[in-house]
């Protein structure tokens, strides 16, 4: 009788990874065919589905979430019996890198539990990022999904998404639209937008696909990476995509967008030959505590998140 193999276990960390079979046979270099028998031979050992097939990708289904979360443990700490039987001496700093995020120092405090000795890096883009998560340059990282991340080589990389986190909008306090509970992004179509210089904003192609169908091209007046200068610009007449966490004061208020048109993945990556190798279930948990830490900033994402437990199935 077949037993779960380690790559069984593999291919349902990666296809939830993924969020596509397709995808995350490419990833580990099977064919599509190929890695299906092998959802199959897990599904038929487990006795269920792993997977729901939606609009939005492979979706872990009740039974895949309890499988997924035994997968990553046992495979993280395959990672950490390997690490430990290795001659390479991987004791020293923790590389950490992100772009600018709100919950930046809790997350490194958190990281800090695992190595004592935490350097971090903060870069204006996610593609920067895994640039250097790449290279070697950092061991872990917290990045949001950008346009072309897809084709980069992540082997040797633990990668799991944290959070499928809404857009919200920032406008002056004095704007009129400012006074209703969410804002229609068609009704924005007149106003200066501020944003990133296009080179860091990672996905832009969602962004004036949004807009698009909301009927209009969004008119990017003004760029800046500037978390204060920014919220100085909306103060003054502008208007802006923020953070789901962001807070409402001097000057601006955040209100959700109808629909929520506009949702960003982010993702947890840990490499392999780091100084935290084999506890990247442990990393993960760093990165949920920092969030977790924002969520009140904004009472309106706070109870968004309440009601959409699908965003975050893997916080407790």
């Amino acid at each position: 009788m077949p037993e779960l193999e380690l790559r069984h276990l593999r291919a349902v960390r990666t296809i939830a990874e993924e969020g596509s079979v397709t995808r995350a046979a490419t990833r580990l270099g099977l064919t599509q065919p190929a890695l299906s028998a092998q959802l199959r031979t897990v599904e038929r050992l487990v006795g269920g589905q792993l997977f729901d097939r939606t609009r939005n990708g492979c979706v872990p289904t009740d039974l895949g979430r309890r499988v997924l979360g035994t997968a990553r443990l046992v495979l993280d700490e395959m990672a950490q019996l390997m690490a430990n039987t290795r001659e390479t001496d991987r004791r020293g700093p923790l590389f950490f890198g992100c772009p600018p995020i709100l919950y930046f120092a809790k997350l490194v405090e958190g990281l800090r539990g695992l190595n004592a000795d935490v350097r971090a890096e903060v870069r204006p883009s996610s593609a920067e990022i895994v640039d250097m998560l790449e290279a070697g340059q950092i061991h872990v990282a917290l990045f949001e999904f950008f346009d072309g991340m897809h084709a980069r080589d992540l082997a040797g990389i633990e990668l799991r998404k944290l959070v499928t986190e809404p857009a919200f909008v920032a406008l002056p306090e004095t704007d009129p639209l400012a006074a209703q509970e969410e804002v229609g992004l068609a009704q924005l179509a007149d106003r200066d937008w501020v944003t990133p210089p296009k080179q860091h904003i990672g996905s832009r192609t969602q962004m004036f696909q949004a807009c698009a169908d909301a009927g209009f091209v969004p008119r990017l007046t003004h760029h800046t990476g500037e978390a204060s200068m920014a919220r100085g610009l909306v103060a003054a007449g502008c208007v802006s995509f923020a953070a789901a966490p962001s807070r409402t004061g001097e000057g601006i208020v955040i209100r959700r967008l109808r629909g929520m048109p506009l949702m960003t993945d982010i993702f947890v990556a840990t490499r392999r030959d780091s100084p935290v190798a084999g506890r990247a279930h442990e990393v993960f948990a760093c990165a949920a505590e920092a969030y977790r830490s924002v969520l009140d900033r904004n009472p309106e994402y706070r109870r968004w998140w309440d009601a959409h437990p699908e965003a975050h199935p893997e916080f407790t």
